[in-house]
């Protein structure tokens, strides 16, 4: 199953992520794409590091998505991204002008043929006034353009608000009547 868990910053969506994949019942990889910019951020990564599992397979990387997910993406096991939007900030941010629009169009394309679970998480910047200055603009576009493009291929998608998943996108029903989430 290929989901996509939205919300806020501090909306429950990375735990709500790791619901979903525990509730697959296979081994984890986490791909995080945050980078160390500085102490807060450090504080932020140590946070996630010190309440995920201690079995989960990690792989760091801020740019190269599309070829993180073919690496690691099998039928037994799930895949969590974690997020996309730092992911994107990465890109944006990035030396190589083109490398946004070469790995955005690398993620569309590879993401429907990935094997396993995925579980994308992402934050949701399309909620408040349209931003004062061009990069922000942008990223905000480029964010939504993304998950508007990513929900349309995935099978579930939420929108995390206080803690609580609200179904935007529900999963189909399989023939025992289970979706298979938590």
């Amino acid at each position: 199953m290929k989901s996509l868990i939205l919300g806020g910053v501090r909306s429950g969506k990375s735990r709500y992520a790791a619901e979903l994949a525990r509730a697959q019942g296979h081994p984890v990889t986490l791909i995080a794409t945050a980078k160390i910019l500085d102490e807060e951020m450090a504080a932020r990564i140590e946070a996630h590091r010190m309440s995920r599992p201690s079995d989960w397979r990690v792989v760091e990387e801020p740019t190269r998505l599309a070829a993180a997910l073919i690496a690691n993406s099998s039928p037994a096991r799930t895949v969590i991204v974690d997020c996309l939007t730092l992911w994107l900030t990465n890109l944006l941010c990035g030396e190589d002008r083109q490398a946004l629009a070469r790995e955005s169009a690398l993620l569309l394309d590879v993401f429907p043929t990935l094997s396993g679970s995925c579980v994308l998480v992402s934050n949701e910047v399309g909620f408040g006034i349209t931003p004062v200055n061009a990069l922000a603009r942008r990223f905000a576009d480029e964010a939504g353009t993304l998950h508007q493009k990513l929900a349309a291929l995935c099978d579930y998608v939420v929108l995390m608000a206080a803690g609580l998943p609200l179904t935007v996108k529900p999963p189909h029903v399989g023939p025992h009547g289970r979706a298979g989430l938590p």
